[in-house]
């Protein structure tokens, strides 16, 4: 199991819309396309939104989100809105420690 930490810095006032975007099309794609989102928090305060994804399809994480990006539903659905939100990012792969036997 490949999961990502992905960390994103929000445009100040846009956590609001961001969130409505993550859980109107987001999400949806996510599951639909392989990469189910398993968690996620965010910090209005700090305008920090984390999240975790996990990589259930065949390849290497790169070439999973190659696959989704370059889907027509995404493109339509979302195209580059994700970027109004988005001062910058921080992805890393990382592995579970609990439960220990992965379930």
């Amino acid at each position: 199991m490949v999961f990502q930490l992905r960390t994103y810095q929000i445009k100040p006032g846009g956590m609001d819309e961001w969130l409505e975007l993550f859980h109107g099309a987001v999400v949806p794609l996510h599951e639909k396309y392989g990469l189910p989102v398993r968690a996620a928090w965010f910090d209005r305060e700090g305008s920090t939104f984390t999240w975790v994804r996990e990589l259930i399809g065949e390849g290497t994480a790169e070439e999973q989100e190659a696959r989704y990006r370059e889907t027509e539903e995404r493109t339509r659905v979302l195209g580059d809105r994700p970027k109004t939100f988005i001062d910058s990012m921080k992805v890393r792969e990382v592995e579970r420690a609990f439960p220990a036997d992965g379930s």
